[in-house]
């Protein structure tokens, strides 16, 4: 690991979508709140979307531009039904992919739900230089995904991304 990497700060934008969910009962954005105050990350922005295409688009790429904010993490819509849009917008907006993301969430899954786990669509990547990164909406899901990938690796990654 680079030494300089374990320093670069965490301006994070929470994303969770969801038709059905509100700031109260939104537990899996509440989680994600939680584990990135106790890693001491900052939290720039919070905010509930329905899970539509046009306007997951629309947001992320004010977040990717928006210069305060480097990490994204989004909750929810990774299923398969006909209304999770999440991983099809996210991999079509992705510079490059982490496709190690995916692969571990869904192995260390298994150990949680069994095959199931292939179900998730969970995925990451950068664009613009901003880590994203789209999880299941589930409580466990997200509490796996931070705990075991995102706050244990976000400052290296964001380091590479400032690298040449």
């Amino acid at each position: 690991m680079h030494p300089t990497h374990e320093q670069q700060r965490v301006h994070a934008a929470i994303l969770t979508l969801s038709d059905t969910r509100t700031q109260e009962t939104d537990k899996g954005g509440q989680t994600i709140q939680a584990l990135l105050n106790d890693a001491q990350f900052d939290i720039v922005a919070y905010k509930i979307l329905k899970d539509d295409a046009p306007a997951l688009t629309a947001q992320l790429a004010a977040w990717c531009n928006d210069s305060s904010i480097n990490t994204i993490i989004l909750t929810g819509g990774t299923g398969f039904t006909k209304r999770d849009v999440t991983y099809d917008v996210v991999s079509q907006l992705l510079d490059k992919e982490m496709s190690g993301f995916g692969e571990l969430f869904r192995m260390l899954s298994y150990d949680d739900i069994g095959p199931k786990a292939m179900f998730s669509r969970a995925i990451a990547g950068a664009v613009k230089g901003t880590a994203i990164y789209a999880l299941p909406g589930s409580t466990n899901a997200v509490t796996l995904g931070m705990t075991k990938l995102i706050v244990p690796t976000v400052q290296h990654f964001l380091g590479e991304l400032k690298r040449q």
